[in-house]
């Protein structure tokens, strides 16, 4: 049985570590590439890297906290934004990225996550689903941070994201983003229900509990945290301890 994964979420802006609330009011969290080797060592299963501004102003990822935190993490690394070209995910992968995380290049052309997955391989293919809910039982894609409206329908997304060849799904609901009031798991379970890939649950855990239900409410087989990490309030180890309790799989 696949254990579920806990991975801590580095929003990168600037080159600083950034956390907000449905995706605006940044505060600053720290330096990249010592955070990710804090969570390195302090036992997390993968760490994401999400260039938050990447696709709004319109320039390439990370390159260098990347290969500076590859030389430091040795857990598996997925690194998202601003990723347009097959170029782009090969530097990524080259610079010491497991997996890319494709956002808005998946929304302006669902092709390029078929051309990605064949030349790389569907494991290291996430594609980055940001929605918001719209009215009852519905929830659109945005895209650029969060900036711009699609029109498309998520759950539908995520399905043909996975006939395209992605590997995983990281499933961010904007509503609940740096509200710490747990996951959307109406919308947590519409995805899970509707797709065979692993889905991550992003926006929205405060507490231990929230992520207990985003796993076995939600149909989640990663959940993935910001605040509740960055500012100390819970440790990797202090959420492993209690999904254990609680009879969820884990890597202790």
């Amino acid at each position: 049985m696949l254990k579920n994964r806990i991975i801590p979420c580095l929003d990168v802006n600037n080159g600083r570590v950034v956390k907000g609330i449905n995706f605006i009011e940044l505060k600053d969290a720290g330096d990249p590439v010592e955070q990710a080797a804090f969570y390195d060592q302090s036992g997390a299963d993968e760490i994401c890297f999400l260039d938050i501004t990447a696709s709004h102003e319109n320039r390439g990822t990370i390159i260098d906290i990347v290969n500076k935190t590859a030389e430091k993490c040795f857990v598996p690394l997925t690194v998202g934004g601003g990723i347009k070209t097959i170029k782009n995910i090969r530097d990524l992968l080259l610079a010491g990225a497991d997996k890319v995380s494709i956002n808005t290049a998946a929304v302006n052309d669902i092709n390029f996550v078929k051309e990605a997955s064949k030349k790389f391989g569907t494991q290291c293919m996430v594609v980055a689903v940001d929605t918001k809910k719209i009215s009852a039982n519905k929830w659109e894609v945005f895209t650029h941070g969060g900036r711009n409206k699609t029109g498309i329908d998520a759950i539908e997304f995520a399905k043909k994201d996975e006939d395209c060849g992605a590997g995983e799904i990281l499933l961010t609901s904007m509503d609940k983003d740096g509200t710490k009031t747990g996951y959307d798991l109406d919308l947590l379970k519409k995805v899970t229900n509707k797709v065979n890939i692993p889905v991550i649950a992003s926006g929205g855990a405060g507490n231990l509990e929230h992520l207990h239900d985003g796993i076995k409410k939600g149909g989640a087989s990663a959940v993935l945290a910001a605040s509740i990490f960055h500012y100390g309030e819970y440790t990797i180890k202090d959420a492993k301890e209690y999904l254990n309790s609680k009879n969820v799989s884990v890597r202790l």
